[in-house]
């Protein structure tokens, strides 16, 4: 895809399009969703290595910067992880990636358009009805079972 203008002390940050992530996130690259745990929750991206740290929250008076990402994200991931990281449009995602860059991460790369271009583009994802879906069913008590049967008469 190419480069923003945006620079971090010598990276520049790379943007990719979803197409390039999705071929990406199949290949063990870590996928860092840094929307609101509310948005994350409504649906994400669908892969085998996703992590959600916000990098904004919201709050009464506007969104303001989690001022723990960088802490959080180093409790999660080594700085020589591959990383991808996107959030709702692709604006946050930006600032998350130079963040990570200038604090010493080597390959961390931005998807441009966010969650919203890889729906549209109709990749997997995970809504609240998968996670209930893909839940495995409770075993039932073996005496419930048990008074089910019919008893059997000599």
């Amino acid at each position: 895809m190419g480069s923003i203008g945006i620079k971090s002390s010598g990276s520049e940050v790379v943007t990719i399009d979803v197409h390039a992530t999705k071929g990406l996130i199949q290949t063990g690259h870590v996928y860092l969703d840094v929307r609101t745990v509310e948005e994350f929750q409504k649906g994400h991206v669908d892969a085998e290595k996703i992590i959600n740290i916000p990098y904004m929250f919201n709050t009464p008076e506007g969104r303001v910067k989690n001022q723990e990402f960088l802490k959080e994200v180093l409790s999660a991931c080594k700085k020589e992880d591959r990383i991808i990281v996107g959030c709702q449009s692709g604006v946050r995602s930006v600032y998350a990636t130079s963040d990570l860059l200038t604090e010493g991460f080597k390959d961390v790369t931005n998807m441009g358009g966010g969650y919203l271009d890889w729906v549209k583009n109709q990749f997997p994802v995970k809504t609240p009805s998968d996670l209930v879906k893909d839940e495995v069913p409770k075993k039932v008590p073996l005496d419930l079972v048990k008074n089910e049967l019919p008893l059997k008469t000599p």
